[in-house]
């Protein structure tokens, strides 16, 4: 089969590797139909995941259909058309028993495992351990544009942005960054009653998306960001900041944005370390949150999207080939001169 391989930072290559296979009677093999890019692949090819090392294929988000079957699974069939989400979960250690299957114990204490410490899902087989709690069925009335987003971006800023930060019928949302994750959260955050949200971002393009996906508001990245959203919330700040970027200082906006007794909730992925104003912070009783993904709102949002209350296609902007793979890189490495989103990559 071909598959994305990597090779070290900076290198990859869509090359010929050896077909995969069951390995473990609780394991499938499914074709891959649909695939994409996530942010945290580029961090791989940045060198700074270094527990993924040579000759790992890439990727960890995958619509397909099951080809092989292993002897224990019992819940899924070879022809089903299957979601391969980002988080493998054995379902039965203390962490998938807490509902935190983004720890699982049994596949190594994280649960983010394909193309990280697995072979991923950007090649033409995958397979898929512990497939009878980890894969979801994709309803005939979901396509696999829609479903894909589903795999991490959308949950993520759902559990990670809008659940974790608690929001609540009325409240006040700013989302610090209108990336594929930032727009999710913010397609979500409609779902829980917020009256306002407010878009941050210093893209044109993302701000235009972001009014797409259920912003009340956006306010461009300058040096009035924190008074504008002041402005906007009769100078109290939100009740919700979500921190959707990864850097020191959108962190730092999101605290400057949040209202006494309110909540940051981080979803970026931080690669440095970040100096918060602890002795200011203390005592406006704030709340800060920060996690991996657990991917257990997936069941809810597949019913959401077969509604068409959420549209989930809306993050597909770019279709590629699976021969145009370093092409879909390239794009989705430099998305806003792209105008890009997120891409949808089938054979």
């Amino acid at each position: 089969m071909k598959a994305l391989v990597y090779h070290g930072p900076g290198n990859k290559a869509w090359e010929d590797v050896a077909d995969a296979a069951i390995q473990e009677p609780t394991d499938v093999v499914v074709r891959v139909d649909t695939t994409t890019i996530c942010g945290t692949d580029l961090h791989i090819l940045h060198g700074d995941v270094p527990a993924v090392t040579d000759g790992r294929i890439l990727g960890h988000e995958a619509v397909g259909t099951i080809t092989e079957v292993g002897g224990a699974v019992k819940g899924f069939h070879v022809g089903d058309r299957v979601l391969v989400p980002a988080i493998t979960k054995c379902g039965r250690c203390e962490y998938c028993q807490r509902g935190m299957p983004s720890h699982c114990q049994t596949v190594g204490g994280i649960g983010w495992i394909f193309g990280h410490l697995i072979d991923g899902t950007q090649a033409e087989l995958v397979r898929v351990p512990y497939a009878d709690t980890s894969l979801y069925a994709v309803p005939e009335g979901v396509t696999n544009e829609q479903a894909i987003f589903l795999a991490d971006s959308l949950p993520t800023g759902y559990e990670v942005g809008v659940l974790a930060g608690g929001v609540r019928p009325g409240d006040t949302v700013a989302v610090v960054g209108a990336g594929a994750v930032g727009l999710s959260a913010i397609l979500t955050t409609g779902l829980w009653g917020a009256s306002k949200i407010i878009a941050v971002d210093s893209n044109k393009f993302r701000l235009e998306k972001a009014h797409e996906f259920g912003a009340t508001d956006t306010v461009e990245v300058g040096p009035d960001t924190v008074a504008e959203v002041m402005a906007l919330t009769d100078g109290l700040g939100v009740d919700v900041a979500i921190e959707a970027v990864g850097y020191p200082e959108t962190l730092l906006t999101a605290a400057a944005l949040v209202r006494p007794g309110g909540t940051i909730a981080n979803i970026g992925v931080h690669g440095a370390p970040v100096e918060l104003p602890m002795h200011e912070m203390w005592i406006q009783n704030v709340t800060l949150t920060m996690g991996l993904v657990d991917t257990v709102s997936i069941p809810t949002l597949l019913k959401m999207v077969a509604s068409g209350r959420i549209p989930a296609e809306k993050m597909g902007t770019h279709t590629f080939t699976f021969d145009q793979m370093d092409e879909a890189y390239d794009v989705f490495a430099n998305a806003a001169s792209n105008l890009a989103l997120k891409v949808i990559i089938t054979p």
